[in-house]
């Protein structure tokens, strides 16, 4: 289950945006949504049109998942939030997890990272037409077919990038799996605008609390632009996923995300555990 305020002022980009947030929970364990539920927060004297549009942007969501919205619940708030409880299946010879990371795999990311920056640039009005396009396009993509091929693949670890921001999933994989990550942040992609954003100082609030919790199990190289950091730590919306892939199959997972034309990124690897993430 997941909901939260909106970061867009259209309706139904939010329902979708918040939609695709949930959903890609199922996608990261290699599963299929099956059913979901509104979860709704909506102060009674608004506008209801605008409510309605909401949940037509999740509906949509739902179904281009082949789920099922079953209904939902709601409640009288003074603020607006919305999103899914979502059910899905797996099979368990196929379930992914974030505990399976070897040395020596490479680790891909299949969407660039951002949109928080982005999101807090869109409430200062701050942003770029062209930044705002690119966030919502990544933002309202279902992390569907790319769950699919590493399913197929059978890859070793994945995980979603959503609140903790790239660092903190990172490094929640590197603990489960027992070794450590070395992240080469050069070749993180970031989407239009994420730099200047963020060195303008529109970070949001979460990024500095994923820092505080992540900086003590992280090493990090000090010729390091401490613009990266921001960026690295700061929360994602329905971010892309992170899979750990054995050297050998490497170039077969680039190779499949290409002919079904995903984006998938290197942007580091595992190695012996060390003292840090």
């Amino acid at each position: 289950m997941d909901f939260f305020t909106p970061m867009v002022d259209d309706a139904y980009l939010f329902g979708q945006i918040a939609a695709t947030n949930a959903l890609n929970d199922i996608y990261a364990m290699g599963g299929q949504p099956l059913l979901a539920l509104n979860i709704v927060c909506y102060p009674t004297c608004e506008d209801l049109h605008t409510l309605g549009q909401i949940l037509e942007g999740g509906l949509d969501k739902v179904k281009e998942a082949g789920a099922f919205l079953l209904g939902g619940h709601s409640v009288d708030d003074n603020e607006p939030k919305y999103g899914l409880a979502v059910t899905g299946l797996v099979n368990p010879e196929r379930l992914l997890t974030n505990a399976g990371a070897r040395p020596g795999d490479r680790i891909y990311i299949t969407k660039p990272i951002g949109n928080g920056i982005i999101a807090t640039a869109i409430k200062a009005e701050m942003v770029s037409p062209q930044a705002y396009d690119e966030a919502i396009y990544w933002m309202t993509m279902l992390n569907k077919e790319s769950s699919e091929i590493a399913a197929e693949m059978g890859v070793n670890a994945a995980t979603d990038v959503t609140g903790f921001g790239l660092l903190g999933h990172l490094a929640e994989m590197a603990q489960a799996s027992r070794v450590t990550v070395q992240l080469h942040a050069g070749a993180v992609p970031l989407i239009s605008g994420a730099w200047d954003g963020a060195s303008m100082g529109l970070i949001p609030g979460g990024t500095y609390n994923n820092r505080t919790y992540l900086e003590e199990r992280i090493s990090v190289d000090p010729g390091l632009n401490p613009i990266w950091l921001d960026l690295l730590y700061t929360p994602e919306t329905a971010g892309g996923l992170l899979l750990a892939v054995s050297a050998g199959q490497a170039s077969i997972l680039e190779e499949a995300m290409q002919k079904r034309q995903i984006f998938c990124a290197l942007i580091g690897k595992a190695v012996e555990a060390c003292s840090y993430s």
